[in-house]
């Protein structure tokens, strides 16, 4: 039968001569994955350039109940990005945050408020004004209350460090060295604490966000079991310097 979903494309990888099998979290069926046919032909009804990661697309999709790989009638993008493919600092931020998604989400069941919270966060990326130093933290550190290890407790003078094995704010340090100091912890609770649009009103160095970006992915590892190196990891802290 045909069904109709909008989705977040995690990955393309080319199959045979003209055809690419897609990676979606989409917002009906969760995870998804998909063949497009003709895509890489010059007169394509789909063209290439629709379907790449971290794309957002409205879906036509044939769907068969117990199968591994659906088959797309039709895509077309849900939002065009106009800053993510010509800003370096836009785009790599996205790749990353892509990454992390894609490396974090194992659902097959739908979830709309999650699809939801990616669908906006990526399209605010492309669309905001305003500094964008903080995004991809503010961004990880909200999913995790969708994946289930949202930071429980609240930073004060009392409880000025964060354990990333226990995901709360502590008062003494934990006999293990896996913990953020009060500067970290306490700039990971303003994250947690501010809308998107209020970013600007965060301060930090480029040394604290360099810091908290690697303590973040550590907090992911330590509640994501089996999660793969994030390979974009790498390209972002250079970008961002």
């Amino acid at each position: 039968m045909l069904t109709k979903t909008r989705g977040l494309i995690f990955r393309a990888t080319k199959y045979g001569e003209s055809s690419l099998i897609l990676e979606v979290y989409t917002e009906v069926y969760g995870i998804r994955k998909y063949i497009v046919s003709g895509v890489r032909k010059a007169r394509s009804s789909t063209p290439a350039s629709i379907v790449q990661p971290m794309n957002l697309v409205d879906l036509i999709a044939y769907e068969r109940p117990g199968k591994d790989l659906q088959r797309i009638k039709e895509a077309r993008p849900s939002h065009i990005y106009t800053q993510i493919p010509f800003d370096v600092f836009r785009g790599t931020i996205g790749l990353f945050m892509l990454e992390m998604t894609r490396n974090s989400i194992r659902e097959s069941e739908e979830n709309p408020e999650l699809f939801s919270y990616l669908h906006n966060a990526f399209v605010f990326l492309d669309e905001t004004k305003g500094p964008i130093t903080h995004i991809h933290l503010h961004y990880l550190l909200g999913l995790t209350g969708y994946l289930g290890f949202l930071p429980s407790g609240e930073w004060s003078p009392e409880t000025p460090l964060f354990d990333l094995k226990a995901g709360a704010f502590i008062g003494g340090f934990p006999g293990h060295t896996e913990y953020l100091d009060e500067a970290r912890a306490k700039l990971m609770f303003d994250l947690l604490h501010v809308l998107p649009g209020d970013l600007d009103q965060v301060t930090s160095t480029r040394e604290d966000r360099q810091s908290l970006l690697t303590d973040v992915v550590r907090y992911y590892r330590h509640h994501i079991e089996g999660m793969r190196e994030v390979n974009s990891l790498a390209v972002l802290r250079t970008v961002m310097q």
